[in-house]
């Protein structure tokens, strides 16, 4: 029996081994990087850099910082280059570890649970009904209708002579908060004044915003604007979805200081390299990478979401990221399996969200040639069972 995919998306080699072919034969949907990437500003920055190989990088980040700190108005001493986001997922987990419990926004993105299992840290989780917190009309979500009544059974069940106490104002001066936003897998886009009350509760938040890049500024729910007002604050961003440079693992994080300069003591030194800060540099420049991006995506997404929704036992939910949830009245391990064996396409299961499972798949937004291969592939496939 074919071992199953990998809790990440993008495992090409696994694929390749299904469908007889070549890793480069695989039309990848299970991977949520843009298609448009690497910018050719990268390319030239990292081959513009090559020599600098030979030594080795600034343990500072001084330029890299300054231009990140360019880009979102902030001092650089706020900005901390990491080897991708999943390594400052991991120094932050540390600092929920010293906290009573960290609340967890669920279906969540395999890596958190990776991470704060690690540091041993008390998660409560809060699960988001696909079926009725989740308006299958819109792409935007209330925070509030996801946390409130996990936290209202959590504290007035813990009082049993006083079930409907209130809630004390101070029950979450212990506790850490973990999102990201646009939410992964759904695509939901949490509004910023939804979140902004929590700020003032949590001990602790931090916001994974990953693929808020693929939003226009104008519609973007940031809380890079509020990051200097609130020390218990922590962004997360990365560079390698939106410009297409998985390969380099670079993200970066803003908070205090005071807290950046602790995750600095605590990391290995040099953890991103020279080619990588080159190439970020760069890219967070291209203006006309970035527009050409934005523009390309909300045409490119409701084409991939209208075609879902007209195939038979698939429900499409709606999305601000450039990932499509999809409900399947089908085994989507199955029809992982003949996607690839028939048409060297690979999706993304949802076997590794355990709230999810069998009846939910992930795809990637990518070209309209490539969206209308996959819609093909699926209506040929569904139409002959």
């Amino acid at each position: 029996m074919q071992q199953r995919s990998a809790a990440h998306g993008g495992n090409l080699a696994w694929a390749a081994a299904i469908a007889g072919c070549s890793p480069s034969a695989i039309l990848d949907f299970s991977a949520s990087i843009s298609p448009l990437g690497p910018p050719q500003s990268a390319i030239a920055a990292i081959q513009s850099r090559m020599g600098d190989i030979k030594a080795y990088p600034d343990p500072d980040y001084r330029e890299l910082r300054a231009v990140l700190a360019e880009l979102h108005q902030v001092n650089p001493d706020w900005i901390l280059p990491g080897n991708g986001s999943a390594e400052l997922l991991t120094l932050a987990s540390w600092d929920f570890s010293q906290l009573a419990e960290t609340y967890l926004i669920t279906p969540a993105f395999g890596d958190y649970r990776r991470a704060l299992r690690a540091f041993g840290v008390n998660v409560v989780e809060c699960p988001l009904s696909l079926a009725s917190t989740l308006s299958k009309t819109e792409a935007t979500a209330d925070l509030s209708q996801i946390l409130q009544p996990r936290l209202m059974h959590r504290f007035r069940g813990m009082n049993d002579t006083a079930p409907d106490a209130p809630i004390p104002p101070d029950c979450l001066a212990n506790a850490g908060l973990l999102l990201n936003n646009p939410h992964n897998p759904t695509g939901k886009l949490f509004r910023r004044e939804t979140i902004l009350p929590y700020l003032k509760k949590f001990a602790f938040v931090v916001v994974d915003e990953a693929f808020m890049d693929f939003l226009p500024p104008e519609k973007q729910e940031s809380l890079v604007q509020d990051v200097q007002d609130y020390p218990n604050l922590v962004i997360l961003r990365s560079l390698t979805k939106f410009y297409s440079l998985p390969g380099l693992r670079l993200g970066y994080a803003l908070a205090h200081p005071k807290r950046l300069q602790l995750w600095q003591s605590r990391r290995d030194p040099w953890a991103v390299n020279v080619l990588a800060v080159a190439a970020a540099a760069a890219v967070v420049r291209d203006t006309a990478f970035e527009q050409v991006s934005r523009a390309w995506l909300p045409t490119a997404r409701a084409q991939l979401f209208e075609g879902i929704a007209q195939l038979p036992g698939l429900r499409p939910y709606p999305s601000a990221a450039n990932f499509i949830l999809v409900e399947s009245e089908y085994s989507t391990s199955k029809l992982q399996q003949k996607l690839l064996r028939q048409y060297k396409i690979l999706i993304r299961d949802c076997l590794s969200f355990p709230e999810l499972g069998e009846r939910y798949f992930r795809i990637a937004v990518r070209s309209s040639s490539d969206n209308q291969r996959l819609l093909a592939s699926l209506a040929a496939i569904l139409n002959s069972d």
